[in-house]
């Protein structure tokens, strides 16, 4: 898998760093999810780079990108773009966003229709009700639970991960992920994502109903739906009738189940019918 260059780039009012395959044909910014990084698109970057050009961005307060006390909402991801893509001198993109990428992606492409080419959504950007979202919540705790958590080594931190059975088959994908987001505490590792900024983000986000943007968004659209669990068989981030409503109200979007994966699953693993998917997609 090739390793790919580290950049730079002024967000909005905070320092962003970007993961970039160089490459041919369009260029895509890639948009990772609640507590991920942008080293979680390796595997997809491996299926379409060099045939496009690929950003993924580090979120404020993951990764390597700054991280301000407060500012966590799909507002602040959005200007974010607006001044990364400025200072890049992008001028035309193709979002790709996963989980709350892809309700941010959502966001932006509703209100800048002239910036993006199209949009591919990776299970997520679907409006949930109440007790779908209690069972995503659930499922994705054991994810936000390693935050703040104090580990002796990198070893141990990779043993808590390696059980995970939403993280199986675990591969080095995985673990470069991981290494990526710790750093070196007092009393040993730690993840680099602080647990008060998801919970700020985890608020604003409940506020946020994603099914305003769909009438305005006026690019293509691909949806990519896991069709399996994360801890259960109904914890599931796009249920079929959610993609099916996306579908209907998104004007030129279509669904593509990617049978066999799940929230997790989706980006990390190789996974040929979706990278067909997205490379058709971006072609057609």
């Amino acid at each position: 898998m090739t390793e790919p260059i580290v950049k730079r780039a002024k967000g909005d009012g905070v320092e962003i760093q970007l993961a970039f395959w160089d490459g041919a044909g369009k260029t895509v910014l890639c948009i990772h999810g609640l507590t991920a990084n942008c080293r979680c698109w390796d595997t997809v970057a491996a299926g379409i780079a060099p045939g496009h050009r690929v950003f993924a961005m580090d979120l404020r307060g993951r990764g390597l990108s700054e991280k301000p006390p407060s500012g966590y909402s799909i507002d602040h991801h959005c200007r974010d773009i607006q001044a990364l893509l400025t200072d890049l001198g992008l001028d035309r993109i193709v979002l790709m966003g996963h989980s709350l990428g892809a309700f941010i992606s959502l966001a932006y492409a509703a209100k800048h229709h002239d910036l993006v080419d199209r949009v591919i959504l990776v299970d997520g950007g679907g409006k949930l009700s109440d007790e779908q979202m209690a069972k995503v919540l659930a499922g994705i705790k054991p994810a936000i639970d390693r935050l703040g958590q104090v580990f002796p080594s990198f070893e141990a931190y990779l043993d808590l991960m390696k059980v995970a059975p939403f993280l199986q088959p675990w591969s080095a994908a995985h673990e470069t992920y991981f290494q990526y987001e710790t750093e070196a505490v007092e009393g040993g590792i730690a993840s680099r994502v602080h647990p008060g900024h998801i919970q700020e983000e985890l608020v604003n986000l409940s506020t946020v109903d994603s099914s305003q943007f769909y009438p305005d968004i006026r690019c293509p659209v691909l949806i990519l739906r896991a069709t399996e669990g994360m801890l259960a068989q109904d914890d599931l981030l796009l249920p079929e009738d959610v993609a099916q409503r996306m579908c209907r109200e998104i004007s030129n979007a279509r669904c593509a189940d990617i049978t066999g994966t799940n929230h997790y699953s989706i980006v990390f693993e190789p996974n040929d019918v979706r990278d067909g998917a997205i490379r058709e997609f971006l072609v057609n």
